[in-house]
């Protein structure tokens, strides 16, 4: 009878964590500024409002970042094509890994990490933070991953001006620590982060 107990408590224990995954809609790959406005407006920004964004931004942003744009090729360039990077998302209801080519959220941990993202008061108050981990195996030079960093952080800045939304992408950051909270193995490195939300009035 115990047994049986256990068994049907594992059985809730990992339905509950696959619920938790978040399959995100399909991305919507028209509409936004055109492409000088969306530049002229880009900035960075420090201040932002709580309000969580819905599944439906959170596909289409990070589609934009790092998401497939054609048979398997990013939005994103790498280089030699290494596709080395894995982003991390970090929201108030827990952690999660991008995985772009089932545009899903795979759950890492069902904490709020926010605050590990960065050293910054507003880190852990933003609805998200993006976290960029690269695997060295992939990318063993660390100059060519942080340039390829800097592509997908410059894509997550365009989609934020396009569509009203306030980011800066960050290096203050304890990595040690949050690689840590992440769990990440040997051989990942985390290159920055970036805190995306609305814009505080």
């Amino acid at each position: 009878m115990k047994k049986a107990a256990l068994f049907a408590a594992a059985l809730m224990v990992s339905a509950t964590a696959f619920a938790q995954n978040i399959q995100l809609p399909a991305p919507q790959k028209s509409g936004g500024k055109p492409l000088m406005e969306a530049l002229s407006q880009r900035k960075s920004a420090r201040e932002f409002d709580a309000k969580e964004l819905s599944d439906q931004t959170l596909s289409n942003l990070l589609w934009a970042a790092y998401g497939f744009n054609r048979d398997g090729m990013r939005t994103a360039p790498s280089a030699n094509n290494k596709q080395e990077f894995d982003v991390y998302v970090t929201l108030k209801k827990g952690l999660y890994l991008y995985n772009a080519k089932d545009n899903a959220l795979e759950l890492v941990k069902s904490e709020d990490l926010r605050s590990k993202a960065g050293k910054q008061g507003f880190v852990g108050t933003a609805p998200l933070n993006l976290v960029y981990v690269y695997n060295t195996a992939k990318m063993a030079d660390e100059k060519m991953a942080y340039a390829d960093c800097g592509f997908i952080a410059q894509n997550v800045y365009l989609y934020c001006a396009s569509e009203g939304l306030a980011a800066v992408v960050r290096g203050f950051v304890d990595k040690e620590e949050l690689a840590k909270a992440i769990g990440l193995k040997p051989g990942y490195a985390i290159t920055l982060s970036q805190t995306v939300g609305y814009p505080k009035n």
